[in-house]
């Protein structure tokens, strides 16, 4: 299961969307997730998803790498859509036993919203698999910048973002190796009723927690010991700036937003496909 956590990791590929500015990258993820909520229906989930295997394909990121990051949300998916499916009322009555209705409106809320989130982890997941730290504080920082003049840290957050990130896969290479370790002293980690798994797991928080104190205070130590004093009168040695494939980017993205918004909501299924 740790293994299978890629959320904040880059994954290296010569794709267009690896040559793509950052700002575009942030702005079009954000776009697309909202997006997702903009429409209700067949078409505009016909829309997305063409919209996102594309995006997909471009990217150059194996498929199955993409997948194996849905694996530790499957227990959140599964919350959502029983409570969608049971909580939801309306419509006909599909299904009834002891306390449980299932009915048209709830199922149909439960695919719709299983579809959602699992594309906005892939939407999200995309932004951090073809951007690297760097980039993305740099992005951060460049479409927060306006934010300086109300004297708001910007350069300050995007690099705490920027490092929340990057630590990431740093934790889970440090929790699979402490686990390993574990096991090999004969630790049992998947036998047992749910409490007894929950008491396993504090041999593993304790070395965790020990090991992320030490690797935030070397990498303070190190920027400290290279003068690092914020953004203020920094120079970068790659400047952010706008080439054609970038408008193009954002054309696309614009252009999808207002035809998913158009057709997935005023658009009449029966319509839409005669």
């Amino acid at each position: 299961m740790i293994r299978d956590i890629t959320i904040g990791q880059y994954y290296p590929a010569k794709s267009i969307l690896h040559r793509l500015d950052p700002r575009v990258k942030v702005v079009s993820t954000l776009l697309f997730l909202i997006s997702l909520f903009l429409f209700r229906s067949i078409p505009g989930y016909i829309i997305a998803t063409a919209f996102l295997v594309m995006v997909v394909r471009l990217s150059k990121v194996p498929f199955g790498y993409i997948v194996k990051g849905l694996k530790p949300i499957i227990m959140i998916l599964m919350l959502t859509v029983l409570f969608q499916l049971f909580l939801t009322r309306g419509g006909d009555t599909l299904v009834h036993w002891w306390i449980f209705t299932i009915t048209e409106e709830g199922l149909v809320n439960a695919v719709y919203m299983a579809i959602r989130l699992i594309y906005l982890i892939i939407g999200s997941s995309l932004m951090t698999f073809t951007t690297t730290p760097n980039e993305l504080t740099d992005a951060i920082e460049k479409l927060l910048g306006p934010l300086n003049k109300i004297h708001i840290p910007v350069h300050e957050i995007a690099m705490t973002m920027s490092i929340a990130l990057r630590f990431i896969p740093i934790l889970l290479e440090e929790t699979d190796k402490i686990m390993k370790a574990q096991i090999a002293r004969g630790a049992d980690f998947e036998s047992g009723n749910m409490l007894q798994r929950a008491k396993a797991m504090i041999p593993i928080l304790v070395p965790l927690f020990v090991s992320a104190f030490r690797h935030a205070n070397d990498l303070a130590m190190a920027m400290e010991a290279r003068c690092y004093h914020g953004g203020e009168g920094r120079t970068k040695m790659k400047p952010l700036r706008y080439v054609s494939r970038d408008r193009v980017a954002y054309a696309i993205v614009i252009l999808y937003v207002a035809a998913v918004f158009v057709i997935g909501r005023y658009v009449p299924f029966h319509i839409w496909i005669f």
